[in-house]
């Protein structure tokens, strides 16, 4: 067996045998029940990131570069790493999915051509048997269609010729990550080397952020895409449901099977930090001292503690890791997950569901749905869920290009929605009421990251194209302010929506969120 290898640089072919096909990723000649052919990355074709290639350089100067990093592993002790994540811009320009990696994409003076440069880490037997294949700086020019690859240790060098030859440099690849905290820049006592000479080497040039550029390239998603989401919302939506038939009396045991459903349906991880908040406890446990009633988790929206008792209580999980207190029948749960589809696992049987994990191509869906533990909602968990169906009803039906509206346009229509829900509730709406049981936003944008497209205006009208999540949530504080019967829930339901340009495309349909539909699956 040989594979035929297009040569971007050349215009060839060249003839490798099977022996030496070890990748750093699946490819489809060693993972053809993952990939296509002409797919780089599971749904998504070596064309396609050729083609946010060539629009990422149409928007820059002539003779101007952009200058991306990689990813690097990240420590947790010693020699024990966290799972490797791929830097979302990075990986979506080039689909590489290796840490240490360098890619220089450059216009230039005498037409509209442009470069791609990609500087991997060699080949290394040694070291690939303790870490695993490595891809190679030929496989940069001959599966990822670099038209120039080399060894990464020589980055300095590289970039030294490249950023000295342009007219301006364009990169987000700082030594001073924006995102460190006080605290980190404290201890921080100098920028490592590396980090060192590539600020020597940017000072020399008029450096602009590329942020703003990527942002406006990657909102608006392509067909595949948006088949890649669906695929996520199927495989995600329907563990939810499952999940929805079963009772359940721990928490650990919930997250276990949501999270082997989510990768037993093709998905590969969970997409963020799990939250699990309790919402109100009528009981006193431990000690006297304990005033259960006054724990009001479920309120914290980023609640990451997890280490609560939960007996009567309103329980929001947000992903997949809890721990195991006991679940009353009297508890509502609220589930806030969704799975990332695979680049490095094999599939496995699927009980029977229809799932082509090769079509998922580590794209999102974020998903939240709220259920009764007993699988029959109280009058009052039925009144407020209804309230908070019903406005995401009207904002999901607000998601499409033809209407003209903005992600904070439908957020003032959710205030208002339910603002009047909660009123005839009765609920004292006065003064800050709203902001206290509705303190985030509707929704975000949604893509390779579960908030993509960081710094994205939702000022803008929405386009076709563009992805979204439409979550109203209402958490009610476990104070004398509010009715009784509500107090301490916290309810929130959530879907991924495609923006089209008459109807919004509902990525996750395949979790029920009908109170009928819900309680049927227990009945």
């Amino acid at each position: 067996m040989h594979r035929l290898l297009y040569d971007s640089k050349s215009r060839s072919y060249a003839a490798v045998s099977a022996a030496d096909l070890q990748f750093g990723q699946p490819v489809h000649e060693t993972h053809p029940h993952l990939l296509k052919p002409g797919e780089l990355t599971p749904g998504i074709s070596a064309l396609e990131y050729a083609q946010r290639r060539t629009k990422l350089a149409s928007k820059l100067p002539k003779n101007g570069v952009a200058i991306l990093a990689a990813s690097d592993v990240k420590y947790r002790s010693g020699a024990v790493f966290y799972d490797f994540h791929q830097d979302s811009d990075f990986f979506y320009l080039t689909g590489f999915n290796e840490p240490e990696a360098v890619a220089v994409i450059g216009t230039s003076t005498a037409n509209d051509d442009h470069s791609f440069q990609l500087y991997v880490r060699p080949k290394d037997p040694k070291a690939e048997q303790w870490e695993g294949s490595r891809s190679g700086v030929q496989a940069a020019v001959d599966v990822f269609n670099a038209d120039e690859s080399g060894d990464i240790k020589d980055i300095g060098k590289q970039l030294s010729r490249l950023i000295s030859d342009a007219s301006e440099v364009f990169t987000d690849a700082s030594p001073a990550r924006s995102s460190a905290s006080a605290f980190s820049r404290l201890f921080a006592s100098k920028t490592p080397p590396d980090a060192q000479g590539l600020a020597t080497l940017l000072n020399r040039k008029s450096v602009k952020p590329l942020r703003d550029i990527l942002n406006e390239i990657r909102n608006i998603k392509s067909d595949a895409e948006i088949s890649n989401m669906r695929k996520a919302g199927q495989a995600s939506g329907r563990a939810f449901t499952e999940a929805m038939r079963q009772a359940w009396t721990a928490e650990k045991d919930l997250t276990a099977f949501l999270e082997y459903k989510f990768k037993r349906n093709g998905c590969d991880t969970s997409a963020y930090v799990p939250v699990v908040a309790g919402g109100k406890v009528h009981c006193t446990c431990y000690s006297t001292d304990f005033d259960a009633d006054k724990r009001q988790n479920a309120s914290q929206i980023h609640y990451v503690r997890n280490d609560d008792v939960l007996m009567y209580a309103t329980l929001l999980i947000q992903a997949q890791t809890l721990i195991d207190p006991n679940l009353s029948e009297g508890d509502l749960v609220l589930a806030d997950a969704g799975g990332v589809s695979p680049l490095n696992r094999d599939p496995i049987p699927k009980d029977g569901l229809t799932v082509d994990p090769q079509e998922y191509g580590n794209y999102i869906t974020d998903i939240t749905r709220t259920w009764p533990i007993s699988g029959t909602f109280t009058a009052p968990q039925k009144d407020l869920y209804n309230a908070i169906l019903a406005t995401q009803r009207t904002c999901i039906a607000l998601c499409r290009a033809d209407a003209s509206n903005s992600l904070d346009k439908i957020h003032q229509i959710a205030e208002a929605s339910l603002k009047d829900s909660l009123s005839r509730l009765g609920f004292d709406m006065s003064g800050n009421a709203l902001e206290t049981l509705f303190p985030h936003h509707l929704g975000h944008y949604i893509g390779l990251d579960v908030h993509d497209t960081p710094g994205q205006s939702r000022k803008n009208p929405l386009q076709v194209g563009q992805c979204v999540t439409v979550e109203p949530g209402i958490y009610v504080p476990n104070t004398d302010r509010w009715p009784a019967a509500f107090r301490g829930m916290g309810i929130r339901i959530e879907d991924s929506v495609c923006v089209q340009e008459e109807h919004p495309l509902v990525l996750s349909t395949e979790a029920v969120k009908e109170v009928d539909d819900i309680e049927a699956l227990r009945a």
